[in-house]
């Protein structure tokens, strides 16, 4: 669950282009993007501070029935 919720490691290094622990954080500072430190003191960016949006999953939809009608046929 933490791949959907934050960005990967490889996708950080990809979005501040480099590899170094000290340049993402001062990449991500410089530009204004929320981001946490974990507690190995890498950067953790959340996906929604990037703008990546995971799509929610369709709700089924149930359609209205009275209680009058008694209970489901079979």
């Amino acid at each position: 669950m933490s791949e959907k919720l934050c960005l990967t490691k490889d996708e950080i290094k990809a979005l501040t282009r480099t590899p170094l622990k000290a340049r993402q954080l001062q990449f991500l500072r410089q530009n204004g993007i929320r981001h946490y430190i974990d507690g190995y003191g890498w950067p953790v960016v959340l996906r929604a501070a990037v703008g990546i949006d995971e799509p929610a999953p369709a709700a089924r939809v149930v359609p209205w029935r009275s209680n009058k009608l008694g209970p489901l046929p079979g």
